[in-house]
């Protein structure tokens, strides 16, 4: 991984649309038939995942560290949504992204997600033993 690989302007984007299993009332967030914000925010994450994978290197993963994001428009069953992502900031293996979430009709969600670049295997490994 360098740090020309790695940088900020690398952008992905995830399109779908909303299943009955992304509504909040599935996902325990709320009894309305709308997107889930939980939903919302892995279409997020999975935006920032397809922004930098072309550059990893094989063995190298991201896992996410941090999410801070506004739900601001209902999406319901139905609607095509958007999520997108820019790499606004590397620092080492830290990677900072804005994300911004669309429906047919505009904006539904915007935000930040933080990830960390690490050792597949090694992280697998280590994910369940204890912590000091």
């Amino acid at each position: 991984m360098s740090a020309v690989e790695l940088a900020p302007g690398l952008s992905g984007q995830i399109v779908t649309t909303v299943g009955a299993q992304d509504l909040a009332c599935a996902l325990g967030s709320g009894d309305v038939t709308v997107l889930g914000t939980p939903r919302m925010i892995a279409l997020a994450e999975a935006a920032t995942v397809a922004a930098i994978a072309p550059v990893l290197e094989a063995g190298k993963t991201s896992v996410g560290t941090s999410v801070a994001v506004r739900h601001l428009a209902a999406s319901p069953q139905g609607r095509t949504i958007t999520a997108k992502a820019v790499v606004t900031e590397v620092n080492g293996k830290a990677l900072k992204f804005s994300v911004e979430v669309y429906d047919d009709y505009g904006l539904v969600g915007d935000g930040t997600v933080e990830r960390v670049v690490v050792d597949f295997a090694r992280f697998v490994e280590r994910a369940g033993q204890p912590r000091a």
